[in-house]
């Protein structure tokens, strides 16, 4: 290998190609995650609504054990696209890093439900949309960004809502922020 150093120019190609293959490396397959996770929590804020309204079972929270098996899922399709990965950029890891924050964010939101009497689903609501709206931003892709408002309109809803019907608002801003925008995404992907 030569030690040569790189003109102005060539370090500005070298640099804009890092940057396009670290966006390649988080776009391709994002689209992923989006709709694993829009069809598992849309599911679970339906079925909870459900069992809840019309009593059918005594812990209608039973039906967000979905998020386990899809949680074990994005773990192995996370570090399957890590390997792939041709070139890991700081880009590629900051991404992950800011939806373990939302991750994190929301388990302390869960964990301290009855503190703030069970209203968690806007709060999610709240973490999903900044989620999203960072990556709509970071792929420079506006239907994720817009998204991330939808999220954050949701949000503002079920703040005026009681908790059971917050899961209604919950699953139309999942299909809004999460399913419609993962569909465009996986569109653009091909």
């Amino acid at each position: 290998m030569s030690n040569k150093e790189l003109s102005k120019d060539e370090s500005l190609a070298l640099i804009t190609n890092m940057i396009g293959q670290a966006k390649h490396n988080v776009a391709k397959g994002g689209s992923f995650y989006f709709l694993l996770w829009g069809w598992v929590v849309m599911i679970a804020n339906i079925g909870h609504y459900l069992i809840a309204k019309y009593d059918w079972l005594d812990y209608p929270y039973i039906v967000w054990i979905l998020t386990i098996p899809a949680g074990i899922i994005s773990m192995v399709h996370g570090a399957k696209r890590s390997k792939e990965a041709k070139v890991k950029s700081h880009l590629d890891r900051l991404y992950s890093q800011i939806w373990m924050a939302v991750f994190v964010g929301v388990l302390i939101i869960l964990f301290f439900m009855s503190d703030i009497n069970y209203n968690a689903n806007a709060i999610i609501l709240v973490f999903a949309g900044i989620g999203t709206f960072i990556s709509g931003q970071a792929l420079r892709f506006s239907p994720l960004i817009m998204g991330g408002v939808a999220l954050w309109v949701a949000s503002i809803i079920a703040f005026n809502l009681p908790p059971l019907d917050q899961y209604l608002v919950g699953a139309a801003g999942i299909l809004a922020g999460y399913l419609i925008p993962g569909y465009l995404l996986r569109k653009a992907e091909k």
